[in-house]
């Protein structure tokens, strides 16, 4: 279990710089609030894609030990193809933006709620920052259901308070799990002697 916890720790920082890009684009999104739809389109999309491809690192690199590998995969895929449709359909209406990030939201949260579940597998412990993080997400998500187009500086506000919070919970994982490394490497070398 010092292995992988040792493993986690050690590639913390693919958390801080997803939740660093989600600041980031929560800060734009609600410094600007009165920018274009499609300037929101391409810094949904650049966060998708920077998201999703730091996950896959993340997933490739033993971030999160076990079955959550592939959910970590479905993640990053996700979140890649997430923002290529942005990019791709830049013209796309405000609602279909608005039901574009809600599903992302939706799927992303279910599969970091599954993989801090199945992490438990791993390393015997439950990770309820992880989780919390997802049910923030999925919370998100259904919201943007529920209520759409409330108006573009709403939905920008609100896109960009959720990000933040979200950014701030995976920057908080980050710092956890390079303590969670550190312990984990020196527990192993207090072992080996």
């Amino acid at each position: 279990m010092q292995d992988v916890r040792a493993e986690v720790g050690r590639h913390w920082w693919v958390l801080a710089v997803r939740g660093a890009c989600a600041i980031l684009f929560g800060i734009l999104a609600i410094v600007w609030p009165l920018i274009t739809l499609l300037t929101l389109v391409i810094l949904f999309g650049a966060f998708a894609i920077v998201s999703g491809v730091f996950t896959l690192i993340g997933a490739f690199r033993g971030d999160h030990p076990g079955d959550s590998k592939i959910w970590m995969i479905v993640s990053g895929v996700v979140g890649v193809l997430a923002g290529i449709v942005a990019w791709v359909w830049p013209g796309i209406t405000a609602l279909a933006l608005l039901l574009l990030i809600a599903a992302y939201a939706v799927v992303i949260g279910v599969v970091e709620i599954v993989a801090a579940f199945r992490r438990r597998k791993a390393t015997g412990e439950t990770d309820w920052m992880y989780a919390l993080s997802g049910v923030l997400a999925v919370i998100f998500g259904i919201l943007l259901f529920v209520w759409p187009a409330s108006g573009a500086l709403a939905l920008t506000w609100l896109i960009g308070i959720f990000a933040i919070v979200y950014g701030a919970s995976l920057v908080y994982l980050a710092v956890r799990d390079r303590g969670v490394g550190h312990r984990g490497t020196a527990g192993s070398a207090a072992h080996a002697h």
